[in-house]
């Protein structure tokens, strides 16, 4: 058989892999006219990658192949891990989520080595000699690039969406090229300096901003009768804790919540600040605080949640836990805060927890094993925060029920035995605390599909559904946080945290609302909904969906065999 029809075949059996992919696409069409464009479509670009095959000089083609298997792996293990399609706002995501690369090797290694070989088709298809056809080298290598700008420019216009089952290797390209275009629409922006005029802080001490992970607001017992204790229900000496109930978070994913948290902005003005407004570390530096950045979830200095080196350069003390288990960091980091509480340096500490991210299996200890039944044990304790299941994970009834009561456990210890540690005789004129979480949890309590608990395109509302709460001096508090619960509890968002913390450190609320928006203590309605595409590029407004707390999923009683404490 002549070489080229080898080519084409191990091109086609390629594409065909794709087949389940392509079917649901057929179907969510129908008979339209986006039948047809779908059609045209991916019938140019599988004939810019049969020209890509037919690239005369070998070094080339070598070069040209390694880039479209590239792409090819990484978009078919993130669909086929996630099943959810990679559209622009979650191609950012992702990259924006880099650093959990080596915990997703090890979580979603069966989905990886599956798409290998699917690429392994494309390979060989690619870089067989081109023999029985001849193409102008320009024209074989101008195809392909062609292919990518016309799918660049349609994704462009469609706001990142429409590359679904689309050949695979063009999609991440195409991100990328929109990415890097806009990328240089917006260089030379320089972040603005502080301008404001701080006053006296409100009130002596630390300000600190705990910022826990993947916690459902509405699993914790200061928002539901039947919650997990979370320390922070109990009444402590010499310490008011105002309970905002359930807030909204910003998104339904990590780093676009912190990078909000640590920038501020409203709904309308968010993309903004992210991009050129001051951070919290600027105006911090400026009223006086040293600032402190502690992470329980990465090691090695490296950054996530949308950091860069800039933003790196305005913390003083960069602290992480590479030699704690991942188990025990949250312990570590309570030791940690309340030990830079009692030290007599006035400072604002931000803290990324270890909370309760998939893998839950090993994130608490054996005497904490309180709800039942519960995930096998023992396999992923090194596992920070990537990969919500094993690699034969198929989604039932009983796998989530075993989640959940993991999840409690897990809890217990993050939440609970964190407060605990932390709050033990802490004097309240030390230090203010505010305690959020990045984003909730949708754990299928309704009994729907799916694998994923959050960072997906269409997430149910309890994804953005998140505890807020302030501990401060019950005799001489720094804002009037009692008559605010009163007005605002299960009312309120991630919006008014940044305004807050600045009021606190002394700046005007007035002067912040018109950049920033109203504080936890303003009576200002909110309306308490997170966005399904933080990063909303290409001209798009974000989507907005509402968390109504009286609509929230009730943690299930059913799951629970509530087994005595040891």
């Amino acid at each position: 058989m002549p070489v080229k029809w080898i080519k084409i075949g191990f091109l086609l059996a390629y594409l065909a892999c794709d087949h389940a992919a392509m079917a649901e696409r057929f179907g969510s069409l129908g008979l339209s006219a986006g039948l047809l464009l779908y059609i045209g479509l991916y019938s140019v670009l599988a004939l810019c990658l049969g020209a890509a095959a037919f690239i005369p000089r070998t070094s080339v083609r070598v070069i040209v192949a390694l880039i479209l298997v590239s792409a090819s792996i990484a978009l078919q293990s993130y669909e086929w891990a996630t099943r959810h399609v990679l559209d622009y706002n979650a191609f950012e995501t992702m990259l924006a989520s880099r650093g959990d690369t080596g915990d997703a090797l090890t979580q979603h290694g069966a989905v990886l080595w599956k798409s290998l070989p699917v690429a392994l088709l494309l390979l060989i298809g690619l870089l067989l000699p081109p023999k029985g056809w001849r193409l102008p080298g320009w024209a074989a290598l101008g195809a392909p690039l062609a292919g990518l700008g016309l799918l660049s420019v349609m994704l462009y216009i469609r706001g990142g969406e429409g590359a679904r089952a689309l050949p695979a290797p063009f999609v991440p390209l195409a991100h990328a090229s929109i990415m890097g275009a806009v990328s240089l629409t917006e260089a030379g922006q320089a972040r603005q300096p502080v301008t404001l005029q701080p006053t006296a802080p409100r009130g002596d001490g630390d300000i600190v901003l705990l910022v826990d992970e993947s916690v459902a607001g509405n699993y914790l017992d200061i928002n539901n009768a039947n919650g997990v204790r979370s320390g922070l229900k109990e009444t402590r000496a010499g310490l008011a804790i105002h309970n905002y109930g359930i807030a909204a978070s910003v998104t339904n994913c990590s780093p676009g919540s912190n990078k909000t948290l640590r920038f501020g902005g409203t709904r309308e003005t968010y993309r903004l600040a992210a991009r050129i407004w001051p951070s919290v570390w600027a105006y911090a530096r400026k009223a006086g605080y040293r600032t402190v950045y502690m992470d329980g979830q990465r090691t090695g200095g490296e950054l996530q949640n949308l950091a860069t080196p800039e933003e790196r350069a305005e913390i003083e003390d960069f602290i992480q836990l590479p030699n704690v288990p991942v188990r025990d960091r949250d312990q570590e980091l309570a030791r940690l805060v309340r030990a830079r509480i009692d030290n007599g340096v006035r400072e604002f500490i931000y803290v990324n927890k270890v909370g309760g991210h998939f893998p839950v299996a090993d994130k608490y200890p054996d005497p904490l094993l309180r709800y039942q039944p519960v995930l096998d044990r023992g396999k992923m304790a090194d596992i920070t925060d990537m990969g919500p299941v094993h690699a034969n994970f198929d989604g039932n009834a009983d796998y989530w029920r075993r989640y959940r009561n993991a999840y409690r456990n897990t809890m217990l210890w993050n939440a609970g035995a964190f407060f605990d540690r932390l709050l033990a005789g802490l004097d309240p004129k030390r230090a203010v605390i505010l305690y959020t979480s990045d984003h909730g949890q949708d754990l299928h309590e309704r009994g729907q599909e799916g694998k994923a608990t959050h960072c997906i395109n269409e997430p149910a509302p309890e994804e953005g559904a998140v505890p807020l709460v302030v501990i401060d001096s019950p005799d001489s508090p720094r804002l009037r946080w009692n008559d605010s619960v009163a007005t605002n509890h299960n009312g309120m968002s991630h919006f008014r945290v940044f305004p807050t913390i600045l009021t606190l450190m002394g700046y005007d609320p007035a002067a912040l609302k018109a950049n920033y928006g109203p504080t936890l203590l303003d009576p200002d309605a909110d309306p308490m909904t997170f966005t399904i595409n933080y990063f909303a590029a290409l001209g798009r407004a974000p989507t907005w969906r509402k968390v109504a707390p009286e609509k929230l999923s009730n943690p299930p009683l059913t799951d629970q065999n509530e087994a005595p404490a040891r």
